[in-house]
């Protein structure tokens, strides 16, 4: 399995499919849609049936037919293609076999280093087979670590038809990154009864809580007049845009809380005196507290709009995900199956409150319950992303482990 898992990682973390926030066409960016493609081949070449690209979405299903005599609930695993908001032009991933435990060059002309001072958690891979950047770019592990341990899963049990399990639903899509592509997920078409992403982080990690999720856009008008005669008259947008960002509760950002805190964040602002465009994001795992937070950004847009002679903020404010305990909640069997999983192959879960949302965040709600598995990788959406070999293989087993556990049923 390894070296076919290493192969498949490394093959698909070298394609740039960077999803593109500021697209309208569906996937964004046609990359994703030329790796998709491509994919549906390799699904095809394995030995998956009914593999499918809809171009309606930009989804890649297969299904994996039912070795058992029995039904069983059909498993959903579903991964994304797209990668974050960072460089992905011309990734070459840098593999590091039997990993030392001392820093990592990763760029020697640059003068690149992923350090153990900055990044202590580099000890527990000592020995293990590291992927990571060149130091120019992402990884991509999120979520090219994910996509491979699911086929190469799906590859597995096919060459070995002693392994039972029942029918298996796969789906990779586009677009996670920017928070779109689950919102055309198609699930009357996929067909399965309880589905789970791999996208999460380190080895161990199983998440069925996420954020309740809102983003908050403004648009501040200024006047902006010549500074030798402004007095009574400017209105500096910029000056307006600092204000308004100081006036939010300021121990409530993602730097200063952990567990289950909210937080507002200033996420992108550009403009001038004359306009200033600025983006937050609003996160609160509480969905009564959630609703306040917005209640409270909303006031205190209207609070500033009050000191002027006119509105000058326009806000236009969404929710964007919710969490999806509310709904897991309600039949935990689907949880209970995958730490049984974690535990029969030797990893002890480790089961906390996400810090952010994944694409079952939003097919939850659809109504497929979607809770969310480790992929081995850290240090994500950035040059010192990396991944283990060993990680993604465990991440894998999960996969195998769960379908055979749910052939018991």
């Amino acid at each position: 399995m390894n070296e076919h898992l290493l192969e498949r990682f490394v093959n698909y973390a070298k394609v740039n499919t960077r999803s593109d926030m500021n697209s309208q066409t569906v996937p964004t960016t046609y990359t994703q849609v030329e790796f998709a493609l491509t994919l549906a081949e390799e699904l095809k070449k394995i030995g998956m049936k009914e593999v499918e690209y809809n171009e309606a979405n930009g989804f890649v299903t297969a299904t994996l037919p039912s070795n058992l005599m029995v039904d069983v609930p059909v498993i959903g695993f579903i991964a994304h293609i797209d990668t974050a908001d960072f460089n992905a032009e011309n990734i070459q991933p840098q593999i590091h076999k039997n990993y030392d435990g001392k820093d990592i060059l990763l760029n020697e002309d640059l003068g690149i280093v992923m350090t153990t001072t900055e990044f202590p958690q580099l000890v527990n891979y000592i020995g293990k087979t590291l992927v990571t950047t060149d130091g120019t770019t992402l990884l991509g592990a999120d979520d090219k670590a994910g996509m491979a341990s699911i086929v190469t899963a799906m590859e597995e049990l096919i060459q070995h038809p002693e392994l039972p399990h029942g029918k298996i639903r796969v789906a990779f899509g586009p677009d996670e990154e920017i928070g779109r592509g689950a919102l055309l997920f198609d699930v009357d078409h996929f067909q399965a009864d309880f589905a789970y992403t791999l996208d999460s982080g380190v080895v161990g990690k199983f998440e069925y809580e996420t954020f309740n999720a809102a983003q908050a856009e403004l648009t501040i008008k200024g006047t902006s007049v010549h500074p030798g005669s402004a007095k009574d008259s400017m209105v500096n947008a910029l000056l307006v845009a600092a204000q308004f960002a100081t006036a939010l509760p300021q121990e409530e950002v993602p730097e200063k809380t952990a567990g289950y805190e909210g937080f507002y964040m200033l996420s992108s602002q550009v403009g001038t005196i004359d306009e200033v465009k600025a983006t937050y994001i609003i996160r609160d795992h509480d969905k009564a507290t959630f609703e306040k937070r917005k209640k409270q950004f909303a006031a205190l847009v209207d609070q500033f709009n009050q000191s002027f002679d006119h509105p000058r903020i326009a806000l236009h404010l969404y929710d964007q995900y919710y969490n999806m305990r509310d709904i897991i909640e309600k039949d935990f069997s689907i949880v209970e199956l995958a730490l049984e999983a974690y535990r029969s192959i030797g990893i002890e879960p480790d089961v906390k409150p996400f810090r952010g949302g994944t694409d079952g965040s939003i097919i939850t709600y659809k109504g497929l319950p979607t809770p969310n598995i480790f992929t081995g990788a850290e240090n994500l959406h950035g040059k010192y992303e990396f991944v283990s070999l060993e990680g993604m293989q465990q991440a894998a087993q999960v996969v195998i482990e769960i379908a055979r556990l749910n052939s018991k049923k």
